[in-house]
């Protein structure tokens, strides 16, 4: 495997706060706390100890426990949830939703990134452990984005009426009929058995990413229990009562907005979700003297809301203002590895951390990648191009492949120019004779100037006939490598890779170096 890497501004694909945050741009400094280093963990370690309880970390530890309970557990995961009882262990967590099949790859690659990671801060700090934890977005709702994947072009896609509530607790009725069936048996058994095997999609999908990543020591956590909402009280209690996490991130928006970076998610007056007794997960609004639930008959006092949140925490779900905060209070976590959409929303979260005595973790952009295996390094050799060259757009590539190939450069600029000035002295005879001509020698000039520009592009396409072959393989290498003029990570499953390369988890965790803070190219040889 050849490992090429490219800071991510030069893949035109991240956005600014993104890449100014990798170069720790000033005007990010005041959005987070320690910037991701092996040194900086050492001051995170010291804060999350200071602040995390040993009776959080016996609830978290007996969670986690009855969530594996009646399964066979991977050695590797049952030693991390034993490190987990123990004080000197911290957690690396990276979050998404329960995509089927896991998803666009980038999803593969945020676990890979908290593995890595995690191995890489055992070997700075030996005295300490540290578990890489999958944080499943269980009670998301969302579920048009999670119902399909895409391998070798074609949309596998679940249908179901039963939508509404959180996806974890869906049972996956119609899945055999929809999607199971009709896999090629080229699909490692593992994918589809995870889901015939289990009852919901948030046991499916704990089930996959265990065989998926269970010999790498991963601990999954659905936080969508009674047990777990308990740590979730204060903050309710603080959010029904002063709305203190809109305010403070609105604060921060305008923050953001006045540096030049537009934010990412805006907070509501009340960041909670209601979790219906029919399954639903509806948004909890203020209205007049009272909260009222969307969609149902469901009124509240102030009073009475505050008394359910005490009594029965599990009714409430956090919006993404609030989720990485209960994140955050049920594990001893030190850094949140996400995409950059998600660095982003949690730039605007530090006051709220603060308002509520919480360490605000070290947040690391996870790795990304462009995966190119061997037929297509090949054609890549033979049009004399680098894997990072494919960054570049089309257009300029087939300049590239063309000089190569002795395609000869088109550009009539030169004469562009030279019929410039040639129509700047007729104005200038004009503005001397007869200054009402001025505007029929602009029209005449625009004329020109459009007809040269159109005859520029017929010879420029003249020039590409004459090697057409050559331009054919190029555009279809690009359009593999990015579908839809998109990076790869976020359109292709990691079946398309693994049923051909089934070492190719292992070959991203030994590629990939969280800390670099690079775009990485892995390339078959």
């Amino acid at each position: 495997m050849h490992v090429t890497t490219l800071p991510y501004a030069a893949t035109g694909a991240f956005s600014a706060l993104v890449t100014d945050y990798l170069t720790q741009h000033a005007a990010l400094k005041p959005f987070y706390h320690h910037f991701p280093t092996l040194e900086a963990f050492g001051g995170q370690i010291e804060e999350k100890q200071a602040s995390y309880s040993a009776e959080s970390r016996a609830r978290l530890v007996a969670s986690v426990q009855e969530q594996y309970q009646g399964t066979n557990l991977p050695p590797s995961v049952a030693a991390n949830i034993a490190l987990l009882a123990q004080p000197t262990t911290f957690t690396v967590t990276t979050g998404h939703q329960l995509n089927l099949f896991t998803g666009p790859l980038y999803f593969i690659y945020k676990i890979i990134t908290t593995v890595k990671l995690s191995r890489q801060l055992k070997e700075k700090y030996p005295q300490h452990d540290f578990v890489p934890v999958y944080w499943m977005a269980t009670e998301d709702h969302d579920f048009a984005e999670i119902n399909h994947f895409q391998l070798f072009g074609k949309r596998h896609e679940w249908q179901t009426e039963k939508v509404g509530g959180p996806v974890g607790r869906m049972a996956v009725d119609g899945l055999e009929e929809q999607v199971l069936s009709q896999l090629s048996a080229d699909v490692p058994a593992a994918f589809a058995e995870a889901y015939r095997k289990s009852s919901t999609l948030s046991e499916a999908t704990r089930s996959l990413v265990t065989e998926l990543f269970g010999e790498m020591g991963l601990v999954c956590l659905d936080a969508d229990t009674p047990a777990l909402k308990q740590a979730l009280v204060p903050a309710l209690e603080q959010e029904i009562s002063a709305q203190a996490s809109f305010k403070a991130v609105q604060a921060t928006n305008e923050q953001l907005t006045n540096a030049g970076y537009k934010p990412q998610v805006y907070a509501r007056p009340l960041n909670l979700f209601f979790l219906t007794d029919e399954g639903q997960r509806e948004r909890i609004e203020p209205e007049s003297d009272a909260f009222v639930v969307r969609n149902t008959e469901l009124r509240y006092t102030t009073e009475e809301l505050l008394t359910l949140a005490r009594q029965q925490p599990e009714c409430f779900s956090p919006n993404v203002v609030l989720r990485p905060l209960y994140q955050e209070l049920l594990l001893p976590n030190l850094c949140y590895i996400g995409g950059g959409a998600e660095v982003a929303y949690w730039f605007q979260l530090k006051q709220v951390f603060a308002d509520n005595k919480v360490p605000f973790p070290i947040l690391l952009l996870r790795n990304s990648g462009l995966y190119i295996s061997k037929p297509n390094a090949g054609k890549l050799r033979k049009l004399g191009l680098t894997a990072t060259d494919l960054f570049q757009p089309l257009a300029e590539l087939k300049k590239q492949v063309g000089s190569t190939v002795g395609q000869e450069e088109v550009s009539l600029k030169a004469q562009q120019d030279a019929m410039g000035g040639i129509f700047k002295e007729i104005t200038d005879l004009a503005q001397r004779l007869d200054p009402t001509l001025v505007k029929t020698v602009a029209a005449e000039a625009q004329k020109a100037a459009a007809g040269l520009s159109n005859l520029e592009k017929r010879l420029i396409k003249a020039a590409e006939n004459k090697h057409e072959i050559v331009f054919s393989q190029l555009t279809a290498v690009k359009d593999k490598l990015f579908p839809n003029g998109d990076l790869q990570e976020r359109v292709e499953n990691v079946l398309s890779i693994v049923i051909n390369n089934p070492e190719f988890l292992q070959q991203l965790l030994d590629s990939f170096e969280p800390l670099a803070l690079e775009f990485t190219v892995l390339e078959e040889e």
